[in-house]
Formats: C-alpha cells, sequence, structure tokens
C-alpha cells in the first residue's frame, strides 16, 4: 500500500491501514466503519497488530532494493544496467520525483503511521497480558524509531529535519506533521523511542521461532549506536555514550562474531548462510522465505543468471573496491565475484563470467542460497522462489550485525581520543579474517576496515563518505575489468573506466530532495531540502 504524507495525516486516528495491506494477520475487524474500538482486545489483537509493523520490510520499494539506490552512490558500486532513475541517483541529478525515492519515503511514513496507531492503542488494550503488553509497545517504539532513522539520515540536513508527529504531542492527528527545525531533532527523537523500546522489549533469546525476526531489546540498542554515530557529524559529543552501548549489546545481549569455522574465508563466509540467519552476529535483518521477505539476492544475481534463474544484475563492485581489500584478505573472495573465481551454482561448481556485468565484478555476499539443487536445476533447489520475478530466497538480508557495533566503538574510541582502545575492537574484526593486529588505530585504519567488513551490505558506503567529508572519493572515476571474451572465465581483461568522474557538492548533496510534489501537497508546509530548491 502506498500513501503521501497528507493521506497518512488524515488517516492518522483510523485503523484502516491495518486491513489495507491486504494480509489476513491483520484482517481482524468486522464489516463496516473502521474503529479502533474494536482493537487492542486480546493478546492476540497486539500480536496481529504489531506483525503489521514488519510488512513494508520486504518490500521491493525498501528493503527489497530501490532504498539500496541512494547506496549505489559511493565508490563500490554502480548501476550495472540502462536505468535511468538510477543512474540520475548516482550522478547526483535526481529531481526528486524518482520512484527510487518517492516509493521509499512513502512507505517508511506508512511504517510510522502504523506504529503511531499502536503507541496510541496499546496503552488503552484490555484482557491483555503485561508481558505482551509490554513487549508489543516495544515494537511499536522499535519501529517507529527504524523507520524515522532511514528517513531522518536520507532526507534529513543539518539545517532543516524532516516531518514527524506521533500521539504524545498535542495536535496530533489535527495537523500535517511538523518538519522539524534539523535532522538533529529527528535523531533526539529517534533516539528517545529507541530507548523506550529497549526498556519494553525482551532479549532476542527469549523468542521462540515463530516470533524471531520481531525487535528486540539488542536490536534498539544496535539502532541507538547508529544513530549516536550519525548524529555526531554535526555533534561531536554524542560518540561519548557508543562505548557503553556497544558493551551492552555484546554482555546482556550476548551477540558475538561468527568464529570457529576453521579459518578466516570460512568464519566469514558464513556470516552470509541459511545456517546463520540467527546466529549470534544477527541483531536486525530482513527475514526471509521461499514466498516473502527481501528479493535482495537475486537482484544482485547474474542478469539472466546464465539462463538458469532470473538474476536481475544491479550493483555491481567496482575495481576500486576490489583493490582496497589487503591481497590475503578472504572477505574479499566472499564479498565479490571475479572472472574465474569458482562457486556452486544449483548443485554444480563453476566457473564465474559474465555476459552482463559492466565491471566485470558481481557481489557473491548473497549466493549461498543458490549453491543448492542439482545438475544446475532450479527446480530442484527449495531454498529459493521458483519465480524468477520475486526472487526471494530462505537467506535473511542482514540489516545490522555484531560486526557493525565493533567497528562503530572503534570509531568512538579514536574520535574520543582513545586510539589505544580501538585495537581491541577492530582487531577482533581483523583477527576473525585471520589478519594481523594493529597497535594503535587510527582513524584511516577504520575506514579502510569498515569499508572491506561491511562491503556490499545495506549499511551505507556512501554515507559513510559524507559523515567523513571524503568527497573526493565519491567524486573519482570508477573502473572496472573488461574482459576480452564475456563467456569465457580465463579470458584476459583490461581496467577500463566504467563510470565517469562525478560532481557531488557538500552544499547541495549532503542529503535528497523531497519530492516536490509532496512539497506541493502540504501547502507550503514543508520547505526543500537545503541546496535542492
Amino acid at each position: 500500500m502506498k500513501k503521501t504524507l497528507l493521506n497518512i495525516v488524515y488517516g492518522l486516528v483510523l485503523v484502516t491501514g491495518a486491513g489495507s495491506c491486504g494480509k489476513d494477520w491483520v484482517d481482524t475487524k468486522p464489516n463496516g466503519e473502521p474503529t479502533t474500538a474494536f482493537y487492542w482486545q486480546s493478546d492476540e489483537d497486539l500480536r496481529k497488530a504489531t506483525a503489521a509493523l514488519y510488512v513494508p520490510m520486504r518490500y521491493e520499494s525498501t528493503w527489497g532494493r530501490d532504498l539500496f539506490w541512494i547506496q549505489v552512490a559511493s565508490d563500490d558500486l554502480i548501476v550495472g544496467r540502462v536505468k535511468a532513475d538510477a543512474e540520475n541517483i548516482k550522478n547526483f541529478i535526481p529531481t526528486g520525483r524518482e520512484g527510487y525515492l518517492t516509493s521509499g519515503w512513502n512507505d517508511l511514513y506508512w511504517l510510522i503511521n502504523k506504529a503511531n496507531q499502536a503507541i496510541e492503542g496499546i496503552p488503552k488494550s484490555v484482557n491483555v497480558t503485561e508481558a505482551v503488553k509490554n513487549r508489543s509497545l516495544g515494537e511499536a517504539y522499535f519501529m517507529r524509531a527504524f523507520a524515522h532513522f532511514w528517513i531522518a539520515y536520507v532526507w534529513g540536513h543539518e539545517k532543516q529535519g524532516v516531518p514527524f508527529d506521533g500521539p504524545e504531542n498535542a495536535g496530533y492527528g489535527e495537523r500535517v506533521p511538523p518538519q522539524l527545525a534539523s535532522v538533529k531533532d529527528n535523531y533526539a527523537q529517534i533516539i528517545k523511542d529507541l530507548e523506550k523500546a529497549a526498556e519494553l522489549l525482551p532479549f532476542f533469546e527469549t523468542y521462540g521461532a515463530d516470533d524471531r525476526g520481531r525487535a528486540h531489546k539488542a536490536a534498539a540498542w544496535a539502532y541507538m549506536v547508529k544513530a549516536y554515530a550519525y548524529w555526531a557529524t554535526f555533534d561531536a559529543s554524542k560518540w561519548e555514550p557508543i562505548p557503553a552501548l556497544c558493551d551492552k549489546i555484546k554482555n546482556e545481549g550476548k551477540r558475538a562474531l561468527i568464529t570457529g569455522m576453521g579459518s578466516g574465508e570460512k568464519n566469514y563466509r558464513a556470516v552470509f548462510t541459511i545456517a546463520q540467519n540467527w546466529g549470534s552476529e544477527y541483531i536486525w535483518s530482513v527475514t526471509s522465505g521461499v514466498q516473502g521477505g527481501s528479493e535482495f539476492p537475486g537482484v544482485v544475481l547474474e542478469n539472466k543468471g546464465w539462463g538458469i534463474f532470473n538474476g536481475w544484475g544491479y550493483f555491481q563492485p567496482t575495481e576500486e573496491l576490489y583493490q582496497e581489500y589487503e591481497a590475503n584478505d578472504p572477505r574479499r573472495e566472499v564479498t565479490i565475484l571475479k572472472f574465474g573465481d569458482k562457486f556452486k551454482y544449483f548443485g554444480v561448481e563453476r566457473r564465474y563470467f559474465s555476459t552482463n556485468s559492466l565491471s566485470g565484478f558481481q557481489i557473491n555476499k548473497y549466493m549461498e542460497p543458490y549453491s543448492y539443487g542439482s545438475n544446475e536445476d532450479a527446480g530442484t533447489n527449495p531454498n529459493i522462489n521458483p519465480s524468477g520475478d520475486y526472487p526471494t530466497t530462505r537467506l535473511n538480508l542482514p540489516l545490522m550485525r555484531y560486526a557493525e557495533i565493533l567497528l562503530f566503538k572503534a570509531e568512538a574510541l579514536i574520535k574520543l581520543g582513545r586510539a589505544g582502545e580501538a585495537a581491541a575492537p577492530l582487531n577482533e574484526i581483523r583477527n576473525r579474517a585471520g589478519l594481523g593486529n594493529i597497535a594503535v588505530p587510527t582513524l584511516a585504519d577504520l575506514k579502510h576496515e569498515r569499508r572491506v567488513e561491511l562491503a556490499c551490505e545495506w549499511t551505507d558506503r556512501f554515507h559513510d563518505l559524507k559523515r567523513w567529508a571524503d568527497y573526493d572519493k565519491i567524486n573519482a572515476p570508477l573502473h572496472g575489468r573488461i574482459h576480452t571474451v564475456a563467456t569465457d572465465p580465463a579470458s584476459p581483461y583490461t581496467v577500463k573506466q566504467v563510470w565517469q568522474a562525478r560532481k557531488f557538492d557538500p552544499l547541495k548533496h549532503m542529503a535528497w530532495p523531497i519530492s516536490p510534489d509532496e512539497i506541493s501537497r502540504s501547502n507550503g508546509k514543508y520547505k526543500q531540502t537545503p541546496g535542492w530548491n
């Protein structure tokens, strides 16, 4: 379901949104005039209402594909196929009306609206147990903060925030949600919501199999870490709370790197396997399955999948990313497929080649689900959706994992002048990969490690470059490997420019433009992102 912001405002106090997604688990009201009075009458009502909060996570417009287009603006990736809207985003010339921007905006605000309904209704619930009531309210606060965080850092600017409102505010439901003065105000609200969520939510380990994928305490702490780190771009004091939060995630949240698989390569590869969907490194992901979840693994697969399964061929790595890795870093081959690399595809080992890749590379992190089956017959693989038009798999798409928490702890310690202490979390990451220690890490060491550990994930390399003011890396031309014979894995190649130099302007491009149509619908209440007028 798609809503503009004004649709959300005028429907804010109704529960019509709960049934309008067409999902059985939220279709609990009788026919006739919608009313909030029917809801919040039992534990089951609360479970169904909060289940609706997670529906947008699997949409193509959110974490299936479209929100990743803002991340392809980094130096790690190119568009991969001719796609005008995506190329406009990559080249910093969007109008704001691109569907890849507007659809995400709409669905994220839909999620905030749904969370607001729950935050308003759950405290009034009757015939419910205290544990379910608290957990459900914690889920609502977490999901409101999660959606708000994405809107804030994508469209929010230091000199102008993004719209937000909630039932705790006077005038809620009777006005257009106010556009906050600064993205710093948005981050403050996000932190407040995550603190409430952390108080109310249980630990992940208390969930049964049916409830895995719901919000939990460590996930709330983790997004507090990330919100503080992004806020610290404008206020260095926000680095201060991060190390202690990271320790809580480790000690109380019982999160840890996946190790003990026998080698650095096996340790790191295991992170991106179905068997480790809920492993110790999990913090937050899109829960996936054969008939649902994120289609991202198919989006990055070779276009047409060598005639066996319908990959889409987007988001291709660059030579610059490949060269960032140390020569003996096993994370490189786990992350990137290059010509001649071995991989298993529907039960058969083959060597990578591509007739479609514009850079000569493919993202490899999400390929494990395609290894199952036999005789390169897609129909023999139980871990993928048979429909190539919706190429979901049983692999959960990680949005936040414990490795990123260690990297934020290291970054915070470096920023706080405690670089010697940063060695422990940074080297924990390096040692897992089989690499040696760095005695006193610098910010350059941190930037390198964050890039190679999290490459091609939903952690947003582009936003890292912006918050570090590494504009030269954003603007540099990008390269790939052009092979003489596209169907020969052993074909020689020439490194050539595959994307032109760009013109990132920090006075204009620090945040993305809001759709002019959304601004028009607000009757002048909203202003365009600074620099995009």
